[in-house]
């Protein structure tokens, strides 16, 4: 008996893009058999099997095919070359709600998809309690679905999905929306599964996720596949064809020797608020892991340097170099600055250029964090900003394993 789940065996996807609606009658009435479109491959000669029993995420930046390819296994797109093997019954939730009818209530449309994936009223029947008990949603069962928040249309749709004993589980995004006890319930299901022996493939932008839960990647970017190994190494090479640093060198340096635009590497907030009497301007600054590379995503426990280059406008004596990480709702986490670290810093010059490098271990928990940046001193004895960047870009960590609260103690435990 073979023990592949999913079988995707040299897969294309190609689309006609047409310039106006016309272009498409006119090529088709055209004698001449005329051109009229362009020719994109969302997905292009893409191979891979998931066996009985893994875990398998799907990464790559918008637009690199990651929906199209689900959409094809699960039969929701057809190929235009290439075939897919399925041994097993799927269950897939790939868009909120998808398969389900507005006009319908939540338990018509339980019994709807569940007969749309092949199970008898006698089946679903049986899982039913089970399926109300995780959507949680009351009698608003008994309601019609377009008068449901997303909230509620995710709960049912997920809940529906995961509790009617799928051999093959495919999810495209779907723990990631909903308040955080019932994304919380999700994962507590995702991982029920897994031990279970199912046979899982997500999509998912959560690398802290992919790190979690994988025993392998599949890494695709612009419709081509890059890559497929261990999550570690795939998250890898995501970092770098995300901030197009493959190959680039030694970062650190080349900010030292003039180039001005580390920044543009990184996920920028443009609505960043930017303040100060501009003595001094920060003209340029980078988040760098351990290898050297400018990237907004950060693995737990590493070491990973925060780095500004601040210009001087004006003469300044005793110029202080500060950073702050706060978590999505504001609330500051951790920080420092050249004071608190007692790093002395020389009486600065107009026209002087300084890169300023604060390196220390990552041991904040896996999630989203703002970064703000800040030129300071004090003149008189009063604190004068010279130039901050507030919550200028996010940093990402990711983790194979989070503990309680904002960081890890990274304790080290004996059992006897």
């Amino acid at each position: 008996m073979s023990q592949t789940a999913i079988k995707v065996d040299h897969v294309s996807k190609l689309y006609k893009l047409y310039k106006k609606p016309s272009d498409r009658f006119k090529e088709a009435l055209s004698i001449s058999k005329k051109k009229r479109h362009t020719e994109h491959f969302a997905l292009d000669d893409i191979s891979f099997s998931v066996e009985k029993g893994e875990c398998v995420g799907v990464i790559g930046t918008n637009g690199a095919g990651k929906s199209t390819i689900l959409k094809i296994i699960t039969g929701v797109l057809a190929p235009t070359s290439g075939n897919v093997t399925i041994d097993g019954r799927i269950s897939a939730l790939l868009e909120l709600g998808a398969g389900f009818n507005q006009e319908y209530t939540g338990l018509e449309n339980v019994y709807l998809n569940g007969t749309m994936i092949g199970f008898t009223k006698e089946e679903i029947d049986a899982r039913l309690q089970d399926i109300l008990d995780f959507a949680d949603i009351g009698e608003y069962i008994y309601q019609p679905v377009k008068t449901y928040s997303s909230g509620m249309f995710v709960r049912l749709a997920f809940a529906v999905a995961i509790n009617i004993d799928p051999e093959i589980l495919i999810v495209d995004e779907a723990l990631s929306v909903g308040d955080v006890f019932f994304q919380a319930k999700c994962y507590h299901k995702f991982e029920e599964f897994k031990k279970a022996g199912k046979t899982i493939l997500f999509v998912t932008h959560d690398l802290n996720s992919i790190m979690k839960y994988c025993d392998r990647v599949v890494l695709l970017n612009k419709g081509h596949m890059e890559a497929d190994g261990s999550p570690k190494e795939m998250v890898d090479l995501y970092k770098k064809i995300l901030t197009g640093n493959v190959g680039s060198g030694n970062r650190q340096q080349q900010m030292v020797e003039g180039e001005t635009d580390m920044k543009q590497s990184l996920t920028i907030n443009d609505t960043a608020e930017k303040y100060g009497s501009a003595k001094a301007t920060i003209t340029d600054f980078a988040v760098m892991d351990y290898e050297g590379r400018v990237t907004n995503t950060i693995e737990k426990s590493t070491n990973f340097t925060i780095m500004m280059k601040v210009t001087f406008n004006e003469d300044i004596k005793e110029p202080i170099f500060a950073y702050t990480i706060k978590d999505m709702r504001g609330t500051e986490i951790t920080g420092t600055n050249t004071l608190l670290e007692r790093v002395e810093i020389s009486p600065q010059k107009k026209g002087d250029v300084r890169v300023i490098r604060f390196t220390q271990k990552m041991s904040l928990q896996g999630g989203h964090y703002l970064l703000s940046l800040g030129c300071t001193g004090y003149v008189n004895g009063e604190l004068t900003v010279y130039h901050r960047l507030y919550d200028i870009c996010d940093i990402s960590v990711i983790a194979d394993k989070i503990t309680v609260g904002y960081y890890d103690m990274d304790s080290a435990v004996e059992v006897e």
